[in-house]
């Protein structure tokens, strides 16, 4: 057998593109019924963003980033991921090198991220903020630095006018319960035009499987000025916390979980379970199931009673490589989709509230796709005719906010439901420069129907169809939020 020789070693260069040859006015629009739904009825509209992890201290000190690693890449666990699998060594990502090194390395990582969408979110964001149209790549990436600083170090780009600049309406943050939410009532004191509320996210007050469960509670009875001894202390705590979210301005709740719990239980077994963990002692999955349906049952109806929005995000498997985990801590890139069963307990939990006429508006999301045609015909069953899409499916999340992922969704829920109802996109972001994600999703939709109407199947009826885009894109969670 012959031996192969490689005499010489083989040089990656990559080339510029032509400066308006990817993000260009007709981007993701491939024909003139799209480009006219997206030019005349979805781009010049506000967003309204519901669900993002946004810091509530930086906009209330309307912080200036003085570089774009800090506006950019601190923080963001999708860039971080496809760093790491391009082999670059932590100390780049989350650890102590220079910012600019940081840069560097992110630039060196972007040419390869094509097909992912973060090669697309990329230049979106470089375009609609910094007016800067070419591929970001090693061979400009000191270049871009150096620009982007400029630029960022000014009154222009504090966090509050990149939040202008996209023309956001309203924004929520997600708060944990303990939260003094002082934050935000300094911005509603402020002369910022963007509406900023919260979501009160109590997923650590029914965790009762977290080793540190009674260390929580600790601080969320001095929150609540409640001494927090049983499963009624807890109530009235989460109570009296929810009422102070809501005179600062809350109307939504979110939960992030596995698998919704639905457990039956009686009173005594919950007092039981709980009197067992304060005293250390070993509880089985099936009682924590049922301390975690008692105390979702409870928040459910007392959402109800105050005329919140519930979100619950479902099916992510978090915190897989506990190495990492232990130096780094949640929310740093080592999540993944999980496959939970979900329709039966999600079922049985919208049901119980519903049947005492107790369920509130609410949003389901999947982060596992095989779950989408479940989660399109589970909203159905409880639309019962009184608020217009009372349960939503919310849109596509996390693994699946990509251009495939939300084409599926926006699929199934026109199949199966009325995509006319759907109440539209969020960031699901921790980065300031993430709106452009709402202009994504835009045009995809608009895409959609343009094919539809270009293939017969639907009347180029641009009025009435550039009506259900509006409502989509921005209406009907106006109206559903009624913020």
């Amino acid at each position: 057998m012959g031996v192969l020789e490689c005499t010489k070693p083989t040089v990656i260069v990559f080339y510029p593109m032509n400066a308006a040859s990817l993000i260009h006015e007709d981007f993701l629009l491939e024909n003139k019924y799209a480009q006219l739904l997206y030019h005349e009825h979805a781009s010049k509209l506000p967003i309204i963003d519901y669900h993002n992890h946004l810091s509530p201290k930086d906009l209330a000190e309307n912080v200036i980033y003085r570089n774009p690693t800090q506006v950019w890449i601190n923080g963001d666990h999708y860039k971080w991921r496809a760093m790491r699998n391009l082999g670059i060594d932590e100390k780049y990502i989350t650890g102590n090198a220079p910012d600019q090194e940081k840069f560097q390395k992110w630039a060196y990582t972007v040419p390869y991220t094509m097909r992912n969408p973060l090669y697309h979110w990329t230049h979106l964001e470089l375009s609609r903020y910094f007016d800067f149209f070419d591929p970001l790549g090693p061979m400009n990436a000191d270049k871009v630095f150096q620009d982007l600083s400029k630029q960022l170090n000014t009154e222009a780009f504090s966090c509050r006018n990149l939040i202008s600049k996209m023309k956001v309406e309203v924004l929520c943050t997600t708060d944990d319960p303990i939260d003094s939410l002082e934050h935000h009532h300094k911005l509603a004191q402020s002369d910022f035009n963007t509406k900023v509320s919260m979501a009160f996210r109590p997923d650590k007050a029914f965790s009762i499987q977290n080793k540190d469960y009674f260390e929580y509670l600790q601080h969320l009875g001095e929150a609540a000025s409640v001494e927090i001894a049983s499963f009624d202390d807890l109530c009235e705590a989460l109570k009296r916390r929810m009422t102070y979210f809501h005179e600062h301005g809350c109307r939504l709740s979110d939960h992030g979980l596995e698998q919704l719990y639905a457990e039956d239980f009686s009173e005594n077994e919950v007092n039981a379970i709980f009197k067992r963990k304060r005293e250390g002692k070993t509880i089985s999955a099936h009682e924590a199931a049922q301390f975690q349906s008692a105390v979702l049952l409870f928040l459910g109806k007392s959402y109800h009673e105050l005329g919140w929005v519930q979100q619950f995000h479902l099916g992510a498997q978090r915190n897989n490589n506990s190495r990492m985990y232990r130096l780094l801590g949640p929310d740093t890139g080592w999540d993944s989709i999980g496959d939970y069963p979900q329709a039966a307990s999600l079922s049985k939990f919208l049901n119980t509230l519903d049947t005492v006429d107790r369920l509130a508006k609410t949003i389901i999301y999947n982060v596992n796709p095989r779950d989408n045609e479940l989660m399109a015909t589970m909203i159905g069953n409880f639309n019962d005719g009184s608020i217009k899409g009372k349960v939503q499916w919310g849109s596509a999340w996390w693994f699946l906010d990509q251009k495939e992922g939300m084409t599926n969704q926006l699929n199934a829920l026109s199949n199966m439901g009325l995509i006319s109802c759907f109440i539209g996109m969020l960031t699901d972001s921790r980065s300031f420069l993430s709106f452009p994600r709402h202009e994504y999703f835009r045009r995809i939709l608009c895409n959609l129907f343009g094919q539809d109407i270009e293939k017969g199947e639907l009347p180029a009826d641009l009025p009435w169809i550039g009506k259900l885009i509006q409502d989509i894109c921005y209406y009907n969670a106006k109206a559903y939020f009624d913020f």
